[in-house]
């Protein structure tokens, strides 16, 4: 009888256990991220999500809380640093703050297309930033991007001089900045929230970024031509927090990493596919597309770059320039 009632009490200790071993078995992954439900950043975030499950059976479920819901970028990497939050998205002008060798990312005009943008963190400027990031606690485990960045305006800009005099909202960003005061424009950092009104109100009369950020944020209203400058381009990284990865058992991180790789270059065709239904809308709303000579503006930046005296850590600079020796422009 003894021996009976110890096995039953040792069946219901087993029993019991079960729902709590059963919940460590999914793990659930908290993603921060400020674009919305319509963009293709967050159509990405999806496909990630999407990829992760599959290739992890569903042990690994990744929760998308879009809109900026958790905080801004910045809010969202010190919440992974904190191991507060397990997966921050943040632009690389954004890391800049943590991972100061980062700024060589933000000058104008560092790479010819996007291959050569690629290549870059998909190589050995990548592991520069890994090795960077997990002296602070994160794990770079994707990059997103919006891509290369162009110029909305009031007034039709088709050549270097049409700059002149153009006051232009950029980011708090000495390399874009002093790009634009190169080629002649008055730059103005501003709250990105700020940026329609204050075209709306004459403040400013230049905006820049992704040419589908021309239609969903509105701009097409107030500026009537699309200038493709193609001056810098945005990565998003993924940021996850160290006790996030951690937690991941270690015959599923490389499934787990293939999979986030897989959606990342999904998102990447997302923004393609987006730009340009998004120049063949905006074209339906009266706004016009100019073409400019690029190689005059690079050579604009460069001096103006040389006179300032920007400076780059060199092993950073030789591994950006094996990724453009290595991917030469066809």
């Amino acid at each position: 009888m003894k021996k009976t009632l110890t096995l039953i009490l040792a069946l219901m200790l087993v029993l019991g256990s079960l729902p709590a071993a059963l919940a460590q078995d999914t793990i659930v992954l908290k993603l921060a991220m400020v674009d919305n439900e319509t963009t293709p950043y967050y159509k990405g975030a999806a496909k990630i999500a999407e990829e992760v499950a599959l290739a992890t059976n569903g042990r690994i479920k990744i929760e998308i809380n879009a809109g900026g819901t958790l905080g801004g970028e910045r809010d969202t990497i010190d919440l992974a640093l904190d191991n507060a939050l397990d997966i921050a998205t943040a632009a690389n002008s954004v890391m800049t703050n943590y991972i100061p060798e980062m700024a060589i990312l933000d000058q104008a005009y560092l790479w010819a297309d996007a291959n050569q943008a690629h290549a870059a963190v998909d190589g050995k400027v990548g592991d520069l930033i890994q090795a960077a990031a997990k002296k602070l606690g994160l794990h770079v485990i994707g990059y997103m991007e919006s891509g290369f960045r162009d110029t909305f305006s009031t007034k039709p800009i088709q050549k270097p001089e049409d700059f002149k005099g153009v006051k232009i909202r950029t980011m708090q960003n000495e390399y874009h900045m002093a790009a634009f005061a190169s080629f002649g424009a008055m730059p103005t950092p501003m709250s990105f929230n700020e940026v329609f009104t204050a075209l709306q109100q004459g403040t400013i009369n230049a905006a820049e970024n992704a040419v589908s950020g021309c239609l969903t944020n509105g701009y097409y209203e107030v500026t009537k031509n699309v200038t493709f400058t193609h001056h810098a381009f945005t990565y998003i990284l993924m940021c996850m927090s160290d006790s996030a990865w951690n937690s991941i058992p270690e015959e599923l991180r490389e499934p787990f990493m293939q999979a986030v790789k897989k959606g990342c270059d999904a998102q990447r065709n997302f923004l393609v596919e987006s730009n340009n239904a998004a120049i063949e809308e905006l074209k339906t709303k009266g706004v016009a597309f100019h073409e400019i000579d690029i190689s005059a503006l690079q050579k604009l930046y460069q001096d103006a770059a040389a006179q300032k005296g920007f400076t780059f850590a060199p092993e950073w600079e030789k591994a950006c320039q094996e990724a453009i020796d290595a991917n030469p422009v066809k």
